[in-house]
Order: C-alpha cells, then structure tokens, then sequence
C-alpha cells in the first residue's frame, strides 16, 4: 500500500498544513501554535488549573511546563495559587494573554469561516462522523491485540 492510499497520510498531512499556517500567523506576533492554543483554552474569568490544559491539548506535562514559563516570562500568563485548594495553581491570561487569545480566536474562526464557505455542510457532516469513528477505533486499544501476542 502506498502512504497516499493510508487514511492517517492524508490526516497527518491535513494537519501539519494547518499547524504550519497556525505557526505562520502566529510567528506576526512572536508567538507559535502552542501557545497559541494554550490561550485558547484558559477560562477568561476563573483561569484554568495547569494540571488540566495538557490533557486538553494532548501535551505531556513536560512540555507544558516549558511553554507556560516562556508565556510567563513574555507577560501572556500568570499564574495564582487556587483560593479552594492551597495545592493547585491556576493560570490566568494577562492583558497581553487576552490580546493573543483573541488573535488566536480570531485565526481558527476564520479557518473554519473559509472551509466552510468552500466545502458544502453535508460534506462537512460526513467528514465528522469519519473522523469521530476512527477516534472511537483508536479510543478501543485494541488494534494490534491480535498483532503483538
């Protein structure tokens, strides 16, 4: 089978054409996709704990650490020991992290303004459901059951 003929080339393709525009829209401001979506999804009034952002973003915990020390240290974020449980802190965007989430908003909904406009809702619809069940194939953990006993 050749790579185009494999469902994830074409996924894996998709994607690193959308991370490379991402990266290219957010290299303007001096920053990158990552951060970026870090933005994203850090709740506006209440922050967001930093244990929970890396599973949303299927980031190892590693690796956040060092983004949100290099978002602190840029001034996007700050973080604030939780007021409920002395244990957790929770990162808070800044007026500058507020900016940036609004670009970062701003350059997803227009992605999606622009497929939408091009790719008919039917189309779209589809192209969910596929994707949504090879996410539930994947989620079974099973696929190589047979293959590695």
């Amino acid at each position: 089978m050749r790579r185009e003929e494999t469902v994830d080339y074409h996924i894996r393709s998709a994607w690193l054409a959308i991370a490379r525009m991402y990266n290219q829209q957010a290299a303007k401001h001096d920053a990158t996709m990552a951060e970026g979506f870090v933005l994203l999804n850090i709740d506006v009034e209440e922050g967001t704990p930093a244990t929970k952002i890396a599973p949303l973003m299927g980031l190892e915990p590693r690796s956040l650490t060092r983004l949100l020390k290099s978002m602190e240290e840029r001034g996007a974020i700050y973080r604030k020991v939780d007021e409920n449980d002395k244990r957790s802190v929770r990162i808070f965007l800044t007026e500058e992290g507020l900016k940036g989430r609004d670009r970062s908003k701003e350059t997803v909904l227009r992605l999606n303004e622009v497929i939408r406009s091009e790719i008919p809702e039917e189309k779209l619809k589809v192209f969910f459901e596929v994707i949504q069940h090879i996410n539930r194939i994947i989620e079974r953990n099973n696929i190589f059951e047979t293959v590695d006993n």
